[in-house]
Order: structure tokens, then C-alpha cells, then sequence
């Protein structure tokens, strides 16, 4: 599942992960994938001192541009700066790494709590909506091979335990996706890979039929939608 979503929908997460790595005033943290910031803002607001660390030039400029009180640089979470940190975090991460396993270690090696998000499995997540509507025109999913994947909790767990860290909490919280109306919930999926094959295959209006009855019970009284997706949320200790 992608990242992707409407403006403001990781504030539920970040608000879980700071308080679970107990980040506050003075906390060291880095913050492994910055993206443009999300995390780091909400960690800076909070009083924490923040270094950022991700391989997209452009992200990494919008992030200090978010938190110019912060540090941030180019480089791989692979190979972190040596620290010491009070909190290392790996927010939304994992899944995009070459190794999540390297990173984890690396993590424990120069930070003193780890904190790691992911998704929740496919079922608990209702923007698999979105894959459903679009089924029928996009080439069959394949089982993935080899081990489970890490919206599995008991892989997740195993695999920060193998990394080296004792395993504190993991949790769950929930993250409404809002769209205002029908053209904000289709605009980025028609844009995206999937909603840009599947218009090729059926054409723009099938497909935005097919989304729009599929999504149906996500409709609220105002007549925007909300799909409620489940992160989990993981502590652990070098």
C-alpha cells in the first residue's frame, strides 16, 4: 500500500510514535526517511532536536524548509550518522528499504530507542478499497514469495529482535483518510500508476464509476468519504 494520502492524515501516527519513544523537550531524534518533514515538525514541536536523513534531494529540502531548526541531509538509512541519539525513528519506512533488517541494526547502533510505523495487514485497511474497484482491469496480484510481510506483527517483531532491540511495545492507532468530496478521492487515484492503467484498459468514466461505487460505504453525511487504516506502531530498545 502507498504512503500517499490526503493532506494531514499521519497526524494520528506521529502523535502515537512520539509519545511511545517518549520524545519531548531536548530529545535527540533521528529521523530515518524524513520525507518533507511530517514527523519531524510534530517532533520539533514537541521540543525534540532533530536530525533527518533521507536519499531525496528534493524531500530533504522541503523538510528543512518545514523544520529550519533542523538538520537534515542526503543520505541513505542504511547508513546513518554515528550519533549518539536519544530516538532513532523509522516512520513508514521499512517496506521502501533495500534491507529493513541493515537499517534496523544500524538503528540500534547509534540510537538508544528505536521506533518503527507500518501499516496494518490489507483487511484493516480500507483504502484496499481503492485495489477492489480497480481489480478488474489490473493484471492479477501475485502471492508474494518468501517471508511474511511486515504488516504481519509476529515478522515485525522478529525481525527488530534479530536486529538486536528488545522489543518494548506494539501498538496499533487508526488514521482516517478525509476526502472533502467525490473529485478529491478520485483526482490522486486517477493520477496514480493503477488508476492511470485501469483508465487506459476501461476509459476515465468506467473506472470512476466503479471507485465511486466501491467507496459508497465509506460516504459520510457531508458527502466527503473516510476510510479508516490501521498502522501499527513498534518501541524497542538497544
Amino acid at each position: 500500500m502507498s504512503d500517499e494520502g490526503p493532506r494531514g492524515w499521519g497526524a494520528p501516527l506521529h502523535a502515537r510514535a512520539l509519545e511511545a519513544a517518549g520524545i519531548g523537550r531536548g530529545t535527540t531524534l533521528l529521523d530515518l526517511g524524513c520525507g518533507a518533514g511530517a514527523f519531524a515538525r510534530a517532533a520539533a514541536d514537541r521540543g525534540a532536536v532533530v536530525t533527518g536523513l533521507d536519499v531525496d534531494r528534493s524531500a530533504v529540502a522541503a523538510a528543512a524548509a518545514a523544520v529550519p531548526e533542523g538538520d537534515f541531509r542526503i543520505g541513505d538509512a542504511h547508513d546513518p550518522p554515528a550519533g549518539p541519539f536519544d530516538v532513532v525513528a523509522a516512520v513508514q519506512l521499512l517496506p521502501h528499504v533495500t534491507n529493513p533488517l541493515v537499517v534496523l541494526r544500524s538503528a540500534a547502533r547509534v540510537g538508544t530507542v528505536v521506533v518503527v510505523t507500518v501499516w496494518g495487514r490489507e483487511e484493516e485497511c480500507d483504502v484496499r478499497a481503492f485495489g477492489e474497484a480497480l481489480a478488474p482491469w489490473l493484471p492479477p496480484q501475485q502471492a508474494p514469495a518468501g517471508p511474511a510481510p511486515l504488516t504481519e506483527p509476529g515478522r515485525l517483531r522478529k525481525l527488530v529482535t534479530l536486529a538486536g532491540l528488545r522489543v518494548e511495545v506494539l501498538d496499533e492507532v487508526v488514521c482516517p483518510f478525509r476526502y472533502p468530496d467525490a473529485d478529491a478521492v478520485l483526482g490522486p487515484l486517477l493520477a496514480s500508476g493503477i488508476g492511470r492503467h485501469a483508465s487506459a484498459r476501461a476509459g476515465e468514466p468506467a473506472v470512476r464509476r466503479a471507485v465511486l461505487a466501491r467507496l459508497a460505504e465509506y460516504r459520510t453525511a457531508d458527502g466527503g468519504y473516510r476510510l479508516d487504516n490501521t498502522f501499527r506502531v513498534l518501541t524497542a530498545r538497544s
